[in-house]
């Protein structure tokens, strides 16, 4: 029975066109997140428009949020754009910008080095 189980979550998988691994792998549009969520300090976290680029130098993501609930996707106007030095673990940001501030560690604004500096520690510890 339980050899049937596996088989058909097996199946399904590669119906679906993923393997059970990839399923679980993140991407970049969800490390692009979690480095919104983290800036933020935001539990609550809408994503509206999100686009990817895994196939460009450096490879990267950019996404509409909100950060209450109950807004449309059409009304989301702030945006977060991420740069990755890698598309798969460890991701190794380089930069992100929200809105029209960026943050990296060649960046001249202390404060704003010191926060990429906060999120890229944070990223390591959840293991991205």
């Amino acid at each position: 029975m339980r050899k049937r189980i596996v088989l058909a979550i097996a199946a399904a998988s590669a119906f679906a066109g993923l393997s059970p691994a990839a399923a679980q792998t993140p991407k970049i549009e969800d490390v692009c997140v979690q480095v919104a969520k983290h800036l933020l300090l935001a539990e609550t976290f809408q994503t509206g428009v999100v686009q990817s680029f895994p196939e460009l130098k450096p490879p990267g993501a950019r996404l509409t949020f909100s950060t209450r609930e109950g807004v449309e996707k059409k009304d989301m106007v702030d945006s977060i754009e991420c740069e990755f030095q890698n598309t798969a673990a460890p991701f190794d940001l380089q930069r992100f910008c929200v809105s029209s501030t960026c943050y990296g560690p060649n960046e001249r604004n202390e404060a704003n080095k010191r926060r990429f500096e906060e999120v890229r520690a944070l990223l390591k510890r959840d293991g991205l």
